[in-house]
């Protein structure tokens, strides 16, 4: 069934599914992305946990605030292994109280 008010993708022929992009472990450039309320040390309580879960790239890391500066998002690459693993990483840092998303 398809929505006419969606477009259809150019890739996607009439009646196939749309599916998710299947990741292949390892994944030596996997970008994680987590967005919490701003405040002193969040950076480093997310690669610390980060770094308890995989191995982290910090060359490849950014950090930008909102713009009412409320909200910091830190995003960095790992090497991920396994689905397993980004479970628990996913669950570690919401468990911190200080994430309120991981993308």
């Amino acid at each position: 069934m398809t929505d006419s008010n969606v477009p259809a993708s150019p890739d996607v022929k009439p009646g196939e599914d749309i599916k998710s992009h299947e990741i292949k472990f390892p994944c030596p450039d996997y970008p994680i992305k987590v967005i919490g309320h701003t405040s002193a040390g969040y950076k480093d309580l997310v690669l610390e946990i980060l770094a308890k879960h995989a191995e982290v790239d910090l060359a490849t890391l950014a950090e930008r605030q909102s713009s009412s500066g409320k909200y910091t998002t830190v995003q960095v690459h790992i090497i991920a292994t396994s689905e397993d693993q980004l479970r628990d990483i996913n669950s570690a840092l919401r468990a911190s109280g200080h994430v309120h998303m991981v993308l």
